[in-house]
């Protein structure tokens, strides 16, 4: 992966981990939709933001869209994040 787009996913990360609050709102905003997690819910707004993130930077830096192997790299940082994520969201 870039070590553009890599640093720009690194960072996503660490603020969806410092910023639950934001999160939280969100949550708290779609409590009308039924869901049969409130802590996976949190959660999935958390990857889709960083996804997000991998996407738009790698389009925006590499002017196209990412390999499978940057998804796959992309992928294995999530995985090796996602209990931090969710411990964060958790303690908010």
């Amino acid at each position: 992966m870039d070590a553009r787009v890599k640093k720009a996913v690194l960072a996503k990360i660490d603020e969806a981990i410092s910023s639950t609050a934001e999160i939280a709102k969100i949550q708290q905003s779609l409590e009308h939709i039924p869901v049969g997690s409130q802590d996976d819910f949190a959660f999935g707004i958390a990857i889709g933001r960083i996804y997000n993130s991998f996407h738009y930077q790698t389009r925006r830096a590499l002017k196209r869209n990412a390999t499978e192997d940057e998804f796959a790299e992309f992928l294995d940082i999530l995985a090796n994040k996602a209990g931090e994520i969710r411990s964060a969201l958790k303690q908010r």
